[in-house]
């Protein structure tokens, strides 16, 4: 996180905050996508958000850090955009029922369900270390986690862009999407899980000629 001078930034400081968009718009974009049903619309989302950051700053009253109160005015102004597509989820309910403690992280036809051995995987987890570096670094392979990612559920695709892609901490996605940190967790390993079973589906040895 970068660090922000605010009192420049309030002054109307030109290079104060051109170093904010340069710091900040990668990630506003991104997130700007999540909510967005084009690129087109995502990139007005983030313009519009740039001119409500200039206009409020005197209201930021520091009770949440910049960057997140900055994130919330994009998640309004990209939801209100896309309303009419009907892409956008409500600001204080990023779960729904298919992230509830009762939905399967992983599909059940990954598991045994008779014999001995019931309940266990149906064959074994991906041996990641067998992946040769050249393949596992490939863009092809960037290209599949992103597509994976895209077919997530929109709470999925949010929390997991916001923790592993942007690197946010726990605390400062459940701060954001107003959730606690129980049902981010589900969330995340639930989002986890489904791409890890793409790139299993992948890696395999069928893919990757490892034997």
């Amino acid at each position: 996180m970068i660090e922000v001078d605010l009192e420049a930034l309030r002054r109307g400081d030109d290079m104060a905050f051109l170093e904010l968009v340069n710091a900040y718009h990668p990630t506003l974009l991104r997130l700007a996508l999540l909510y967005s049903p084009s690129r087109e619309v995502a990139e007005e989302a983030v313009q519009e958000t740039w001119i409500a950051v200039l206009r409020a700053l005197d209201g930021f009253e520091g009770r949440s850090t910049l960057r997140t109160w900055i994130c919330r005015i994009l998640i309004n102004v990209a939801r209100r955009r896309s309303a009419a597509e009907n892409r956008s989820l409500p600001f204080s309910s990023v779960a729904d029922g298919s992230d509830g403690p009762d939905a399967p992280a992983v599909e059940p036809e990954r598991f045994l369900r008779s014999g001995p051995y019931v309940g266990h995987w149906a064959s074994p987890l991906h041996d990641w270390s067998t992946i040769p570096e050249h393949t596992l670094l490939a863009g092809e392979l960037q290209d599949v986690v992103a597509r994976a990612i895209e077919g997530l559920s929109d709470n999925q695709r949010v929390v997991i862009t916001l923790r592993d892609v942007e690197g946010w901490t726990s605390d400062e996605v459940c701060e954001l999407l107003s959730v606690d940190a129980g049902h981010q967790r589900v969330i995340l390993h639930r989002a986890r899980s489904r791409v890890r079973a793409t790139l299993e589906r992948y890696l395999s040895p069928e893919v990757t000629g490892a034997s």
